[in-house]
C-alpha cells in the first residue's frame, strides 16, 4: 500500500458519489470501474480535487463541498425568456430539459424554469449550481503523475 497523500502532481484511482445533501445519489462509480485522473487534469471540478488533497490509499470518506467549490452559485442571467410560439406544441413542464444548439453547433441543454401562454423561461445553469454537495471517495491508489 503506498503513503503517497494526494496533491499536485499525483495520479489518483477512486471510486467516488456525488450527493446531494439529502443524500440522494447523483452520480456515482462505486458499482462500475473506478476513475482515474491526475490532480490539475481538468477531469473534476478544481473544488472537489482540492477536498481530495491529504488522503491517501484505503481512505474512505465523505466530504462536504460548497457551491462555489463545485457547480457554483445559480446566476439570474443564466435563465434565458423565450417566445412561446418557439415551442409549438410541445408539451411543456416545469423540469422538463429541452436541448438547445449553442453558437458552435454543440449541444446545450436547458430546463423549464416556468412558462405561460407568452412566454417560456428556460434555465441554462447547471443542474447542481447552488447545491451544497456531498462527495464520498474511496481512494484505490495514489502515485506520481507521469
Amino acid at each position: 500500500m503506498s503513503e503517497q497523500t494526494i496533491g499536485p502532481g499525483k495520479t489518483v484511482t477512486l471510486h467516488f458519489a456525488i450527493k446531494l445533501e439529502d443524500g440522494q445519489i447523483v452520480d456515482s462509480n462505486f458499482e462500475v470501474e473506478p476513475a482515474t485522473f491526475t490532480i490539475g487534469d481538468g477531469n473534476i471540478p478544481e473544488g472537489f480535487e482540492q477536498t481530495l488533497f491529504g488522503l491517501k490509499e484505503g481512505d474512505r470518506e465523505e466530504l462536504n463541498v460548497a457551491p462555489e467549490n463545485a457547480f457554483g452559485m445559480k446566476n439570474p442571467s443564466n435563465i434565458q425568456r423565450f417566445p412561446r410560439s418557439q415551442f409549438q406544441d410541445m408539451q411543456l413542464e416545469k423540469g422538463l430539459v429541452i436541448s438547445f444548439q449553442d453558437p458552435n453547433q454543440g449541444e446545450l441543454p436547458g430546463v423549464v424554469d416556468r412558462f405561460d401562454e407568452n412566454a417560456v423561461h428556460v434555465d441554462f445553469n447547471h443542474p447542481l449550481a447552488g447545491h451544497n454537495l456531498r462527495f464520498e471517495v474511496s481512494i484505490l491508489a495514489v502515485a506520481d503523475a507521469g
